[in-house]
């Protein structure tokens, strides 16, 4: 039956109203991209703190930020407002995380493989293959308290299982109640306590002590770091070795060895590491709320230029260093915003 001039069909309808219809669209979509980014604004660098401890990877946790961002995108339009943004963020993030974790290997340091400490003369063990943990820049996060991101801590939630490391991140670290956490979790109360009271008692057995943030060192500290990185570019010893705690620990991932013991750490340098006198030159940095500093080694040639060597986080006790974990890893100086060289000029 032919069209009714008043009734015209889809062929004579105004051109103008197909562009007005996508317009509208168009101006719809900018209107919730804006409302989102404005819900949303300031909290990736939380986030990504809180993806790091759940991974212990910061590279993981910068692509599960992401994966966080894109699910909160698509289910914006559904957002009530029965949470804050934060809180909403969080619980997509944690689930995100969750969903990355199944099946998936725990990140340790060469401390949590379960060995026994080495000696300096044993041979070094290379294992690329094991998922290692990995520092974080400060610069890339944000946390309340510091100590919820010291490599120690993020290596004592590597031996919980992962709803267990959930449980304690959100209960301990975000303060959220028990109900908050079974919401998210979907799980009861009774049982979020139960996880909990299980996590405490594997981190008590970490025997975690309490560390001097890299932003609140004494001046006695500072100019302990000032000695330890002469003391490694002389390549003295005796001086690093008076640095160290007696009970000082080493490690140094990928290699699967650690070393207990200031003079069983200073024969290691002396005969394992290839630098000699002002062959290794230190450039500061700080990481996980901890001082760190990326270790040049100078290579051979007529320029003398210094590669990057591996990435030393530091945990200080007093006016010692207590702990230094070395990652030999070149690429972390990139994630650090670390020279990828230094001319023959260093330090």
């Amino acid at each position: 039956m032919p069209a009714r001039p008043d009734q015209p069909d889809q062929a004579r309808r105004d051109p103008r109203q197909g562009v007005e219809e996508r317009q509208n669209v168009v101006m719809t979509t900018t209107a919730q991209e804006t409302d989102f980014e404005q819900a949303t604004h300031g909290y990736r660098r939380e986030l990504l703190a809180h993806c790091y401890r759940m991974t212990g990877s910061f590279h993981e946790a910068e692509d599960l930020v992401q994966e966080t961002y894109l699910r909160a995108w698509r289910a914006f339009h559904g957002f009530e407002g029965r949470s804050s943004v934060r809180t909403w963020l969080h619980r997509i993030a944690t689930n995100v995380c969750l969903t990355n974790l199944e099946g998936r290997a725990r990140r340790p340091l060469p401390t949590g493989l379960g060995t026994a400490d080495s000696s300096a003369g044993d041979e070094l063990e290379w294992d690329a293959e094991v998922p290692w943990l990995e520092p974080v820049p400060d610069a890339a996060v944000l946390v309340a308290e510091r100590d919820t991101i010291r490599l120690a801590f993020i290596a004592a939630l590597q031996h919980l299982p992962a709803r267990q490391r959930a449980v304690l991140i959100l209960r301990d670290v975000l303060r959220w109640s028990a109900r908050e956490v079974a919401e998210t979790l979907d799980t009861t109360p009774a049982a979020v306590n139960s996880a909990l009271q299980r996590a405490h008692a594997q981190m008590a057995r970490a025997d975690l002590t309490e560390g001097s943030p890299a932003d609140r060192l004494s001046t006695g500290q500072r100019q302990l770091l000032e000695r330890y990185v002469d003391a490694f570019w002389r390549k003295d010893i005796a001086e690093i070795v008076g640095l160290l705690t007696s009970e000082a620990v080493w490690e140094m991932p990928p290699f699967t060895g650690w070393y207990r013991g200031a003079e069983n750490i200073g024969r290691l340098i002396d005969v394992q590491c290839p630098g000699g006198v002002h062959d290794m030159p230190m450039v500061a940095t700080t990481a996980n709320g901890q001082p760190a500093f990326g270790l040049y080694m100078r290579q051979p040639g007529s320029d003398g230029g210094f590669l990057p060597f591996q990435l030393q986080v530091l945990e200080l006790d007093g006016d010692r260093v207590a702990r230094v974990a070395a990652f030999f890893d070149p690429e972390l100086f990139a994630t650090f915003g670390l020279p990828d060289r230094l001319d023959h000029k260093a330090p």
